[in-house]
């Protein structure tokens, strides 16, 4: 009889490892490798996975990368592509559940740990409003805008009608910089200025603005550029956003 190959025997032992102890003390490269044997089954995927590791410097640079990015490591082909790219949505949909159940007052960590996972990593930018109801707690999140953004773009009157519609009393604004320099310009100063103004007019209250980027973010609350805005006034609290350690 022919012999299996050692690969097998590998894999078996991974998924034993990882379900006995979970990722507790498995290398990132043996998570993605396991990952990678349910999308490539009959080849070794270890060197495979190192590959990936190298070529995108991290286990976060791996999900944040496209399908096409992807594809130019070699032996990753669609079928393991579209399995690493639904691994990041999954989570990304775990942590809006997780963030709609709690008061983001007192769980400001949530909403940033879904607005990174959520944009960070794309190559374009991304406008996105988070509603809340008058307990500060999240109603509904949704993408406004996709491409540069500035005042031209984002329409105030838009969000007003997104938040009516979901009779949202006040909104977390999001948005990522591909650059990954997430320091705001004079533009995001211009538009949060003019978001404030329009939401001023029904009572509804903009609680933060912040801006992802892969190296960390920027939130106008923690900047003290909201108040400068004139919104200190509607703010009922702090979005304090602790810093990682």
């Amino acid at each position: 009889m022919e012999d299996k190959p050692d690969y097998l025997g590998h894999r078996k032992r991974l998924r034993e490892r990882f379900r006995k102890g979970g990722a507790e003390g498995m290398h990132d490269y043996e998570l993605l490798e396991l990952l990678l044997t349910y999308a490539i089954p009959r080849k070794d995927v270890k060197p495979m996975a190192k590959d990936l590791l190298k070529h995108f410097r991290s286990l976060s640079g791996v999900l944040d990368a496209g399908p096409k990015e992807l594809e130019g490591v070699a032996g990753i082909g669609p079928i393991s592509s579209v399995l690493i790219g639904l691994i990041k949505e999954i989570c990304a949909a775990y942590l809006a559940e997780k963030m709609k159940q709690k008061e983001v007052l007192s769980s400001p960590r949530a909403v940033l740990d879904f607005a990174r996972l959520k944009l960070v990593g794309l190559a374009h930018e991304v406008f996105m409003v988070i509603f809340l109801n008058a307990k500060n707690k999240v109603l509904d999140h949704q993408i406004i805008h996709e491409g540069t953004v500035d005042r031209a773009v984002i329409y105030p009157r838009r969000i007003v009608e997104e938040s009516l519609a979901r009779h949202a009393a006040a909104l977390i604004l999001v948005h990522n910089h591909p650059s990954g320099d997430f320091e705001p310009s004079a533009e995001d100063k211009q538009l949060t200025r003019s978001l404030v103004e329009a939401a001023r007019t029904i009572d509804l209250r903009i609680l933060d603005h912040i801006i992802v980027g892969k190296e960390g973010y920027f939130s106008f609350v923690e900047g003290r550029l909201l108040q400068d805005l004139g919104e200190e006034k509607h703010v009922k609290g702090e979005l304090k956003i602790p810093r990682p350690l």
